[in-house]
């Protein structure tokens, strides 16, 4: 796609068959890179607790963290999409507290678009934000975010999807009509993700438990090139493992140091 990436773009590439890529980052640095590679979204995860600030849950980044992190992955895009993650409070305080929040990230963060976990809950708020004329990118699925409301996690969590499959496309009618931009649809397995692709206009777009039966995928930075220090034992297989070839270039570079070699670069 060619010029800057619009959500009418995006919408009209379900109309066109054409599949969206979306990453997560969480700065500057890494927002340079995935923009130059020419994905169409840049989504600024809440994530960004766990794996960069050793936070035990998503639902403790607040609102001040995720500006910050929204404002440094602005500065590193100038073609894709940038979508910022609603952090966990805003939404359930009640409308008027989403709305401020919303317009907080997008007046002050830059984001083009918010991503609202848990949107199926609170599709008053998905409404009042989107007809504060924000884009609302919302999220429904199987989630910790939304265990309880469809009765807790489960390992097979895309067969439970499929159990679940008009529950779940009426979840997605629901919020299409109530004026989001985009649908994340999280463990959609097989089953689910198609019939909910086709039952909405709008993209449907899916991290885990998607496949290439949904629009397009999001996928964590951190996890595609396994940046993160889990990646150095584990045997997920990945596009990159930054996490292994970092540290055997550390390895390197102290050698050189102790054997008082030059060091490399400037």
């Amino acid at each position: 796609m060619k010029g800057n990436v619009t959500v009418a773009a995006l919408q009209q590439m379900k109309r066109d068959g054409r599949k969206i890529v979306g990453v997560v980052v969480y700065d500057y640095q890494m927002a340079q890179i995935v923009d130059r590679a020419g994905v169409d979204i840049v989504s600024v995860g809440d994530s960004v607790g766990v794996n960069m600030w050793a936070q035990q849950s998503e639902l403790e980044v607040t609102l001040d963290q995720m500006l910050l992190a929204c404002r440094a992955v602005r500065w590193g895009v100038e073609r894709a999409l940038v979508s910022c993650d609603f952090p966990y409070g805003p939404m359930q305080e009640g409308t008027e507290a989403a709305v401020r929040a919303a317009t907080k990230l997008v007046e002050d963060g830059g984001a083009d678009m918010l991503k609202l976990d848990a949107a199926a809950e609170h599709p008053d708020a998905v409404r009042a934000i989107a007809d504060a004329g924000i884009p609302v990118w919302a999220q429904f699925g199987i989630t910790p975010h939304t265990a309880k409301r469809y009765g807790g996690m489960s390992g097979a969590a895309p067969e439970l999807a499929g159990e679940m499959k008009e529950r779940f496309v009426a979840e997605a009618v629901q919020l299409e009509e109530a004026g989001a931009s985009l649908l994340d649809f999280t463990n959609s397995g097989p089953v689910a993700g198609p019939a909910v692709t086709r039952a909405v206009s709008i993209p449907v777009i899916g991290g885990l438990g998607g496949g290439p039966w949904l629009d397009g995928r999001v996928r964590a930075v951190v996890n595609v090139i396994g940046y993160l220090a889990a990646s150095l034992d584990d045997t997920t297989e990945r596009y990159a493992n930054v996490a292994r070839i970092t540290l055997d270039a550390i390895r390197t570079y102290a050698e050189d140091v102790r054997a008082a070699r030059q060091i490399r670069g400037r």
